[in-house]
Formats: structure tokens, sequence, C-alpha cells
């Protein structure tokens, strides 16, 4: 692991100027071999549309004065939660959802933890009862990686023509917050 892996955390309403550009570059040198695919070269859509979004926030992490990756989502409003639609049972107490959009290391800096903190650090705190993401299915390791940090896979979605299939992801943080109480 780095010597030191300083996270910075960003937020809707005061990102910086070079957000979008950094999180952009990172995204190119991360899928440099594959940004001749269409949906890769969407990216900086992605990005405007996430960071857009009200609740939006971004946890980066720097090796110094380079970033090694990052991780960023938003809540997603009531009525907006298409995940349910996976045999996750919808009526079971939880109203509200957080969209992990984004977790993303370049490739120098892999298989050292850094995904497990920037993932960690945007979810602290976090007052929503599940997380949610995306893996591609053609990436089982990957979501290997998300089981073990509490995530099960609750189906499978196609949400753009071109893009992959992937494994809808759900990991429930009230018992994450259950636990944290029962440390204390």
């Amino acid at each position: 692991m780095p010597d030191l892996i300083d996270l910075r955390h960003y937020k809707h309403g005061s990102l910086p100027q070079d957000f979008k550009q950094m999180l952009i570059d990172v995204h190119a040198d991360s899928y440099a071999d594959a940004m001749d695919n269409e949906f890769n070269q969407r990216f900086p859509w992605f990005v405007d549309h996430w960071s857009a979004m009200d609740g939006f926030n971004g946890v980066v992490a720097f090796d110094g004065q380079e970033p090694a990756g990052f991780a960023y989502g938003a809540p997603l409003p009531p009525g907006r939660e298409w995940w349910r639609s996976t045999s996750f049972t919808p009526n079971n107490g939880y109203t509200a959802t957080y969209a992990v959009s984004e977790v993303m290391v370049r490739p120098q800096w892999r298989k050292q933890g850094i995904a497990d903190q920037l993932h960690e650090a945007l979810l602290h705190g976090r007052d929503e009862d599940l997380a949610v993401l995306l893996v591609d299915v053609t990436h089982p390791k990957v979501q290997s990686l998300y089981e073990s940090w509490g995530y099960a896979k609750t189906g499978e979605q196609q949400p753009f023509a071109d893009s992959p299939v992937y494994a809808v992801m759900v990991r429930d943080l009230r018992s994450d917050r259950s636990s944290v109480h029962a440390a204390e």
C-alpha cells in the first residue's frame, strides 16, 4: 500500500472546477484498453448526471498530488429506485436507497485496499437503509469483492442498450449502523 493515501470528500454544490476532468482522467487511465467502446466514451455524461444530483457525494484517493481512484454516488429519489424490480423484496421496511455509481482505482494503485477505503468512506454516515450498485456480470471477481463488503446479488439488468449486463447488488446499511452502535 502507498505510504499515505489522502481521502478527500466532495459534495454537490461545492465541487472544485477541475473535479469532473479529474474523474474523466482517472477513468481514461483505468479503461485505457477499452476507450474505443462507445459506452466507456460516455463517461463524461455520467459524471455530469450524477454530480448534478441532490445529495451527490464523492471521495477521491490521492497519493501525494496524484489522484489514485475515486468513488461517488447519490441518494435515489423515492419512486426512482430502479433496482426494486429485482428479486429483492421491496416491502420489508427499507425506504431509502443510496446508489453507488462508481468505485474506480487506477491500475498502478490496484490490489492495495484503496477501493475498500474509498467505498467505506463514501458510505460512512449515510442515513439511507440500503446501498445499491451494478457490477458487470463478466467480472465475477469484482462481484465477489462486493459480496465480501456485504452486498448480495438480487438480479441482473441492462440499463442501456449498449451497456453490459450488470448484476444488481444491494447492501443493508441499517445493519452497518446496528453493528457500530453495538460496539459503542
